[in-house]
């Protein structure tokens, strides 16, 4: 386990949760203390630049790289009046370097095994071993192989800060 998805399971402890919030903003992470994570969790680039809404859930096997953003598509209307109830990102998914999801209305649901291509703008929910990329994203492919046997990779060392 890298330090980065250390912190990032670290986040919600009791004494050390403030201290940890800190050590992530210095690695230019946002990921708030409501966020769900599953296990597996893997960060390239130490993530740097990544932000994580709070209504955010992610399941196991999640592969996110730097530069991830995860919000709400109006950011000027305050939460209680917004419309968007939460993202959620299945398991083995990846969100590529700058990749954007940003939720209009309701419950955007990131596909199982779904790629989120580098800067794609994702607005809408995606099925299973989908591939998404531009800004808006649209469905460029599915995956290859078997990617639902895969389980989630091991951290190789370097990959996310350790």
């Amino acid at each position: 386990m890298s330090l980065v998805t250390a912190l990032i399971r670290h986040r919600r402890h009791r004494l050390l949760g403030r201290l940890v919030q800190e050590a992530l903003a210095l690695y230019g992470m946002e990921v708030p203390a409501a966020c769900e994570i599953g296990p597996g969790l893997l960060v390239f680039h130490r993530g740097f630049g990544t932000v994580l809404h709070p209504y955010t859930t992610l399941g196991a096997g999640v592969t996110l790289y730097n530069g991830v953003t995860i919000g709400r598509a109006d950011p000027w209307v305050p939460q209680e009046e917004s419309a968007m109830r939460r993202v959620v990102v299945e398991d083995g998914a990846v969100l590529c370097a700058g990749a954007k999801v940003v939720c209009k209305e309701g419950v955007l649901t990131v596909g199982a095994g779904t790629v989120v291509g580098a800067n794609a703008v994702l607005t809408r929910s995606t099925g299973p071993g989908e591939i998404w990329a531009g800004a808006p994203a649209r469905r460029v492919g599915t995956r290859a192989g078997d990617w639902r046997a895969a389980s989630p990779a091991p951290a190789r060392p370097g990959a996310s800060g350790s």
